[in-house]
């Protein structure tokens, strides 16, 4: 009985998705974000209690549950570094998507990024008006135009962008404010052709938010279970261990999932730490659009890794 509760324990810290969605609560929500780093713990452990087998049988059920629980924690993330094979054809299109943490990122940075490798959108999270109006004059130039989807009086916190290539044509425009608290962007139209492009933000899963983040990541099934092609990019604030961000965007794929690095930190409070950080930025498309490649970008002052990937879209 006490190495059953003992091996529970174990599993409510290691995989609560996988126990009646205690992930879409405190503290789980924000526990289960850092799931590989606890299956290291759960093996480590695993290993000393093998250790302690030798000279003391009785540990045996213990050591066996932490191998439970490792094998079922592992089932989740493993597939997330074994990369799916690449489409020989298909059109590639190429995305970009990066919080600038309060519009503090460098926006010099940024547009070399932009103009080195020459995304076909830009889908910018924490950006409104004034970080707009700083990279404006670094990207209009390379033929992109500039949307955000707040007014100048609000704060760059309060919104998304999109930097969207000349080559895509006459694009059309929408902004939703069905999310609880950062309007979204939507391009349609013009080259895009069915194809709908999103950035988005979700509100984080700090206590007292929790039921927010998960209606925004609802949100998400309009386009992965919608009626045509779409492709949305941004701060998701969840990994692929939140149940919640793994239901929202059934019929989606995960880039960095695609290319064998969904595993690769997006996010850390300083570039010292973000080796050890979540990945919660993410570019997903429906299924049929595959990535091909798969990076990530340090830019000075931000909290966030640029995401950029290049996608095949079916001929």
């Amino acid at each position: 009985m006490t190495a059953a509760m003992f091996t529970l324990v174990a599993a409510v810290f290691a995989a609560p998705d996988l126990l009646f969605g205690l992930d879409q609560r405190s503290p789980f929500a924000q526990l289960v974000a850092m799931r590989p780093w606890i299956l290291v713990g759960v093996a480590a452990l695993f290993v000393l209690l093998s250790v302690v087998f030798v000279f003391e049988r009785r540990v045996l059920p213990f050591a066996a549950g932490m191998l439970v629980v490792f094998v079922i924690g592992g089932s989740v993330v493993l597939p997330r570094i074994v990369p799916d094979p690449v489409p020989a054809d298909g059109t590639p299109f190429t995305v970009l998507t990066f919080n600038t943490y309060l519009g503090s990122a460098d926006p010099a940075e940024l547009a070399a990024l932009i103009e080195a490798r020459r995304p076909d959108v830009v889908a910018l999270t924490e950006t409104g008006v004034p970080f707009a109006n700083k990279i404006a004059p670094f990207v209009e130039p390379l033929g992109y135009r500039l949307h955000t989807s707040t007014g100048p009086r609000r704060k760059d916190v309060d919104g998304v962008a999109m930097a969207v290539s000349d080559r895509l044509g006459d694009v059309q425009v929408r902004i939703g404010e069905e999310t609880s608290s950062f309007p979204y962007i939507e391009l349609s139209g013009g080259e895009l052709g069915d194809l709908r492009v999103v950035s988005f933000h979700s509100v984080a899963p700090v206590p007292g938010s929790v039921p927010q983040w998960r209606s925004d990541l609802a949100l998400l099934g309009q386009w992965c279970a919608g009626p045509t092609p779409a492709i949305v990019a941004g701060d998701f604030n969840a990994t692929l261990d939140h149940s919640v961000l793994r239901a929202g965007t059934a019929g989606c794929g995960d880039a960095a999932a695609q290319r064998g690095q969904g595993l690769v930190p997006t996010w850390g409070p300083s570039p010292r730490t973000r080796f050890a950080g979540p990945q919660i930025d993410h570019v997903f498309a429906t299924d049929g659009i595959v990535a091909e490649t798969y990076e990530v970008h340090d830019i000075t002052g931000s909290d966030h890794r640029a995401v950029l990937t290049t996608l095949r879209l079916p001929a």
